[in-house]
This record gives structure tokens, C-alpha cells and sequence, in this order.
């Protein structure tokens, strides 16, 4: 992938640009400067390319050779993968956005639905094990709601971007699920919480052990492979531990389910699932919740 030439400089190597255009050397630039790799951009045979050093030559090929195979130019048609509208960055995450607040303007002023849903751990540990996903479905507050739809809608779209909407959904919401069960064992009888946040932590860990399973896959070691592990614990102590009736267990549980079921769901990120898996997905998805508010509410 790379050359030398007259111009170069010394300790210094080129990294063709593709027709040698000077945006997407700059581009290029950027994905190398966000992964530490040093580079300029320069003249080079009529057009532009990268130089970097040397010792970093290698590192950076594996960097571009894995952006490139993540995000086609599109130049090759065949490159190209197939429109997928489920799948598209922005509408799974504000679609749960919507669900969110239309749940929450439904539930409000209905506290037996309140009694009914929530994660009491006392009865989790009963067996009610369907609160732990009912629980998602509900938040104290109009403000509660809108700040999980607003994180959710973000956090949701960029897990999307990599799984698929429908998978991401369906992900998530088990990451949020299995945090509160997680939760309501650790802080014993008494302990009562609702609402989405558990399911939002959990799709920040899920972009986290994406993020380290492909690090790993490109070779990385040392505090590069660790970044996104950082990125995560970083927006927790930021978003998930102050404020009032903030659950920091919730949070913390769900990010680090989030961890492992990003991690091990990274082999799907090679071939993101088809249309069909994404509304199989989105569909099981939304018959769990409605079986788990169905034993909820005794029905």
C-alpha cells in the first residue's frame, strides 16, 4: 500500500491516495490522527497523499484497511452493501426515543401500572423476573423520560449503525434487563427503580466492547486496545452517577452487560444481519415486552 519517492522525507514514508484527492486525504488524516497515528498531508504526483513515519507505516495501513472495509467509498458498486431502512443511522434511536415518551404520557397519573412494573427487588427475587423489563418501560418524571429518550436516541443510532436497528433494539433491551436483574440481587429487598437508563448504559457498553473486539482484531495492545473501555467508564462517572434518585448500581450493571454482549456479538459486525433478521429481531422484541407487562398485570 505504501511507496517511496523523491520528495519524501527523510524517516518518512507515503500512503497512496486513491486519484489523489485532497478531501479524502484529509479524511484519511483524521482517521489516523483519532487513532494516534502522526501524519501530514502532502503533495504527491500531481495530487495529495499521507506521510507518516516509518515505524508507523504498518499500523496505519491496518487502521485504513479496516475503515475502509467498514465504510465502502462507494466508488465500487459491488463494494457498496445493499440499503437496509431498518438498519439506516438515526431511525431505530428515534423511534425508541418516541416509544419512550409515548409510554411514559400513557403510564403517567396510573400509579397501580407503577406498582405493577417496577423493579422491586423483593419481588424479582420472588420470581417476577418480568420487571426487570417492564421497568424499562417506566420513569418518574417527564424529565426522566426525555433525558433517556435524548442519550437513547444517540446511543442507539451508533450500536444501529454497526448491528442493525432491529438487533440493536432487541440487544439492548436485554442489556437493560439483565442489569436490573443484576441490580435488584446486589441491593437486596426494598430496592425500587424504574426506568430506560439501565438499557441506555447498556448500549454505551455494547459500543465499548465493539469498539475493544475490533481493536483486538486489528492487532492493537496497550492503552490503544483500552481506549474504548475509558470512552465508557468515563460517560458513566459523567451521566450515571449524580443527581437526584440516580440508581449508580443500574447504571454500572447495565454498562458492563453492555461490555460483554458487545463484545460477543463483534463476529456480527463483519456482515451486518439482513433485512429479514433485523424485523425478526424488532418483532421479539416488542412481544417480549408486551408478554412481561401481560404477567405484569395478570393477564
Amino acid at each position: 500500500m505504501s511507496e517511496r519517492s523523491d520528495d519524501t522525507p527523510a524517516g518518512a514514508e507515503v500512503l497512496p491516495v486513491p486519484g489523489g484527492e485532497r478531501s479524502r486525504a484529509d479524511e484519511w488524516a483524521l482517521v489516523l490522527a483519532s487513532q494516534g497515528v502522526r501524519c501530514r498531508v502532502g503533495p504527491h504526483d500531481g495530487g495529495y497523499a499521507l506521510l507518516v513515519a516509518t515505524a508507523e507505516r504498518h499500523y496505519a495501513e491496518t487502521v485504513l484497511d479496516e475503515y475502509l472495509r467498514e465504510n465502502p467509498s462507494g466508488d465500487d458498486p459491488e463494494s457498496t452493501p445493499a440499503a437496509e431502512p431498518l438498519g439506516e443511522p438515526g431511525i431505530s434511536g428515534v423511534v425508541a426515543a418516541f416509544v419512550l415518551i409515548g409510554l411514559h404520557l400513557g403510564f403517567s397519573g396510573r400509579p397501580e401500572l407503577y406498582a405493577a412494573g417496577s423493579a422491586d427487588a423483593t419481588r424479582i427475587a420472588s420470581g417476577e423476573w418480568w420487571r426487570s423489563v417492564t421497568a424499562l418501560c417506566l420513569h418518574a418524571d417527564l424529565g426522566h423520560v426525555i433525558g433517556n429518550s435524548l442519550f437513547g436516541a444517540y446511543f442507539v443510532t451508533a450500536v444501529s449503525r454497526t448491528l442493525g436497528g432491529g438487533l440493536a433494539i432487541g440487544l439492548i433491551m436485554l442489556t437493560g434487563a439483565v442489569g436490573n436483574l443484576l441490580n435488584a440481587s446486589l441491593q437486596g429487598p426494598g430496592h425500587i427503580s424504574v426506568g430506560a437508563s439501565t438499557a441506555v448504559f447498556g448500549a454505551i457498553g455494547m459500543l465499548s466492547g465493539l469498539a475493544l473486539a475490533r481493536r483486538r482484531r486489528m492487532g492493537l495492545h496497550g492503552r490503544r486496545l483500552w481506549v474504548p473501555l475509558a470512552a465508557a467508564l468515563g460517560l458513566l462517572a459523567m451521566l450515571g452517577v449524580s443527581g437526584a434518585r440516580v440508581d449508580v448500581g443500574a447504571h454500572l450493571f447495565g454498562l458492563l452487560v453492555g461490555g460483554v454482549l458487545g463484545a460477543a456479538s463483534a463476529p456480527l459486525a463483519a456482515r451486518r444481519p439482513r433485512l429479514l433478521v433485523q424485523i425478526a429481531a424488532g418483532l421479539a422484541t416488542g412481544i417480549l415486552i408486551a408478554q412481561c407487562w401481560a404477567l405484569a398485570l395478570g393477564r
